[in-house]
């Protein structure tokens, strides 16, 4: 009987040291099993930063006296803000003491890596769509590490909304082609 039992406590540690091992420290699957993202990492390719944009700290001061009611930034002309203009502004998701982050609508500051936690505090169903693939680009392994794109990496995230394009004309037929 104690034989059985060490096997099988031999046995169970093995299943759990392969599984570990298969797992290759992705977070995505440690967060899949534990129903939690928010404090997991995923790998995603760095933020589409304009250039000349960013750091923001090159012109803004954390001791800069900050207007914090809505208004037009005269400055930053080349923005076009067109995400929920009525109900949002740039201090909604910008930091206004560290302009180099982002912050969640609780206070916690938040790397621009990272930038897809706080999309997805408005836009909860393609935040899921987005872990599970089916929303944005993902690569990597189905079953191992896996590397997304930013929401920024396709929408703007000031004008979010895809422009329409013109539709191309219908190809020609093979049969029509001479």
């Amino acid at each position: 009987m104690k034989v059985w039992k060490t096997s099988l406590m031999i046995y169970g540690l093995a299943v759990l040291g392969a599984a570990v091992a298969s797992n290759n420290g992705a977070p995505e699957d440690s967060a899949r099993d534990s129903g939690s993202w928010d404090d997991q990492l995923v790998a995603v390719s760095p933020p589409p930063f304009s250039e000349g944009v960013f750091p923001c700290s090159d012109c803004h001061s954390p001791d800069d006296e900050v207007d914090r009611t809505p208004h037009v930034v005269d400055f930053h002309d080349t923005v076009h803000f067109e995400h929920d203009a009525e109900n949002r502004w740039c201090l909604d998701c910008h930091d206004a003491q560290n302009r180099d982050m982002l912050h969640l609508a609780d206070g916690r500051l938040l790397p621009f890596e990272e930038s897809y936690k706080l999309c997805g505090q408005c836009h909860a169903q393609q935040l899921k769509q987005w872990k599970a693939g089916d929303h944005g680009r993902r690569t990597g392994s189905w079953s191992g590490r896996k590397q997304y794109l930013l929401c920024a990496s396709c929408h703007d995230p000031h004008s979010p909304s895809f422009k329409p394009i013109e539709p191309l004309p219908a190809p020609i037929r093979q049969e029509n082609i001479r």
